[in-house]
């Protein structure tokens, strides 16, 4: 059951097929008192597809700073609320932040019910590393910033995930090939859980002429995954050096193996966390 006191619940809603929702979601969504969602049309449509038939009012980034006020009186009077954004869980890329902060401010509770997200899905399936990654929303709409952008990223070595729109992939893809190497593996999955999903594998120099050749490929929706930059080689440790690092991490949390290491050796903190690095991705890749 769902509290019956003012409450602002974040509920994951399909980032596809109206199917994938979980049971716990729908059972918010019908109990609460009203839904805060991005598009009152697109919320109506999963609410009529569950049979569910509570109030639904608009939250979206064009209105959501001035509309927060309203929802939290309306919680601190007792009324329970769902906040919902088109596709998967709100505020990752999506309204919601300004309303979240509010209610914490308020003293409101916050309670997340999980269920699909983009990045997630696409994570799952790519075939990349998942041990780190980094989301970085959509890329700058113009071409100059978005090479900016794309350059800030060029030695990241975390397996780096962004969403683009349909009308600007290619130029998208024009421009993270001209800033990264070509053999840079990435994979785009486009219209993820719809009858249309799809994982592309390319690399960053043979990514645009994939959609050049395949125009069909342009329409939907696209979750864009570039695999990290190889960690530097690490500078030469003495191996009674590594033997002691490899020992450290063994037993100890990564930051502290190495500041340890530092304190035992002598050798260049900077050195040793590349070592340390390069030495959990090979365990990780072995096991």
């Amino acid at each position: 059951m769902i509290s019956t006191e003012g409450k602002l619940y974040i509920v994951a809603t399909p980032i596809g097929n109206l199917a994938d929702i979980t049971l716990r979601s729908l059972e918010v969504l019908r109990q609460v008192d009203l839904i805060a969602a991005e598009d009152t049309r697109h919320c109506r449509r999963l609410l009529s597809h569950h049979g569910i038939d509570t109030p639904v009012t608009a939250l979206h980034e064009h209105n959501e700073k001035a509309k927060a006020a309203s929802l939290i009186a309306q919680l601190q009077q007792g009324t329970t609320i769902a906040l919902v954004s088109d596709a998967g869980t709100p505020l990752i890329n999506d309204p919601g932040f300004p309303l979240v902060s509010a209610a914490y401010q308020a003293g409101i509770v916050v309670s997340p019910i999980p269920g699909p997200c983009a990045i997630t899905a696409a994570l799952s399936a790519a075939g990349f590393s998942t041990n780190r990654f980094v989301f970085e929303g959509f890329p700058p709409r113009t071409e100059s910033a978005r090479k900016h952008f794309f350059e800030a990223l060029l030695d990241e070595s975390r397996t780096i995930v962004f969403y683009e729109s349909s009308h600007r992939l290619e130029k998208c893809l024009a421009d993270l090939r001209k800033v990264f190497p070509p053999q840079r593996r990435l994979v785009i999955a486009k219209e993820l859980t719809k009858i249309h999903e799809r994982f592309i594998h390319a690399t960053a120099g043979s990514a645009l002429e994939i959609f050049h050749q395949n125009p069909a490929l342009k329409r939907g929706e696209f979750v864009i995954l570039l695999e990290g930059a190889p960690l530097p080689a690490p500078e030469n440790l003495a191996a009674k050096h590594l033997r002691t690092l490899h020992l450290l991490l063994a037993e100890c949390p990564l930051k502290t193996a190495v500041s340890l290491a530092e304190k035992i050796t002598g050798a260049r903190k900077k050195t040793l966390y590349q070592a340390a690095l390069e030495w959990q991705k090979n365990r990780t890749e072995k096991n």
